[in-house]
């Protein structure tokens, strides 16, 4: 027993101690009050104060402990990203370029992965101990029930390319409804008359508003409501057996919109394979996200691109702004998408 306690005290004699405010203050002869301001970039602070502390913290090889930082200036650094059932690759590289754009901003991010509200509920205990400045919540859907459990924890809430009307959470989003107006428009002036809309989740606030704009360009083309196949997620499966349920019921469409890439890549598929269709002679396919297989020569989707770079833009700006007031009413944002014209489509000359 001797040896291990021996062995025991060696280990901790070895292992460095953490540098202090305390110790920094000791060290450069001011308060702890003064070094917690300088770290924090106080304005009240001087500046030749401020360079002298931060020079003996490098020095003493000082790092600053978050929650510590977070218990004396009431920011944490820290943003809780909610992400559920990540399965379109758009989002996985939303998080990677949000997640550089906080590290560029020395913030920090906390991932939580949930099935649905459920999982969200349980994620609040965390939120309340940890404290973040905000929470984005991308590829997923929740209710106003959810978001107002958000606001219990005191946590500012941006929903990214959702948005749920009446909820207290601010929203970036592409403009999705503009997006499937257009599209109508353009196959409608490219001459297609039978058109048809393979749709993900249907609770999903994407989804409703590319329907919605979509069928909306078809009435003010002068064309019959299109045909719709709901599909009930957003995956693979759902557009290559929406497209064959699609023209069994219907006989036969000329053009396909769906509600987002990987529906798309579904429905050629099928409908190259099972149904011996030629893209786009017999069937034009649009999809929706541009995610980067879209643009594989297999592919070659014609797409709605999403304005992910300026999304993630808005996104940082919403968080300083939020930062920097405590009572900053949640605002929502739109920013319009465009139509990546590639060889799955049979599609006119835009005319300007």
């Amino acid at each position: 027993m001797k040896g291990m306690t021996d062995t025991q005290n060696g280990a901790d004699a070895a292992r460095p101690s953490r540098v202090t405010v305390k110790d920094i203050a000791r060290e450069a002869g001011v308060s702890i009050a003064t070094v917690s301001r300088a770290i924090s970039n106080d304005p009240g602070i001087a500046a030749d104060t401020r360079r002298r502390v931060l020079q003996k913290a490098t020095d003493m090889g000082y790092s600053p402990n978050l929650f510590a930082r977070g218990l004396i200036t009431r920011k944490s650094g820290i943003v809780a990203v909610f992400a559920n059932n990540i399965i379109n690759p758009f989002y996985p590289e939303v998080m990677v370029n949000l997640t550089r754009a906080l590290q560029d901003r020395q913030m920090h991010t906390l991932l939580f992965t949930s099935d649905g509200d459920e999982q969200v509920e349980r994620a609040l205990p965390t939120l309340r101990q940890l404290n973040p400045d905000v929470a984005v919540v991308l590829a997923a859907t929740m209710t106003s029930g959810a978001l107002d459990n958000f606001a219990e924890s005191r946590t500012p809430v941006i929903l990214f390319n959702r948005y749920v009307d009446g909820a207290a959470a601010s929203s970036v989003c592409c403009d999705n409804f503009e997006a499937g107006r257009m599209v109508a428009h353009r196959l409608a002036a490219s001459g297609h008359r039978r058109l048809a809309f393979i749709e993900g989740l249907a609770t999903a606030s994407t989804n409703a508003d590319r329907r919605r704009g979509f069928t909306r360009g078809c009435a003010e083309a002068g064309l019959a409501p299109p045909a719709v196949h709901a599909g009930g997620d957003f995956t693979y499966e759902t557009g290559y057996t929406g497209v064959q349920a699609l023209i069994a019921r219907t006989g036969a469409i000329d053009a396909v919109f769906c509600a987002n890439d990987i529906i798309a890549i579904g429905a050629m598929d099928a409908a190259r394979g099972s149904l011996g269709l030629s893209i786009p002679d017999d069937l034009s396919v649009i999809g929706f996200d541009d995610i980067a297989m879209a643009s594989w020569p297999s592919h070659d989707l014609t797409t709605v691109r999403q304005p992910m770079n300026a999304m993630i833009d808005r996104v940082m700006s919403e968080i300083g702004r939020i930062r920097d007031s405590a009572t900053a009413p949640p605002e929502k944002h739109f920013l319009p998408g465009r139509l990546m014209v590639r060889g799955s489509a049979r599609l006119n000359e835009e005319r300007t």
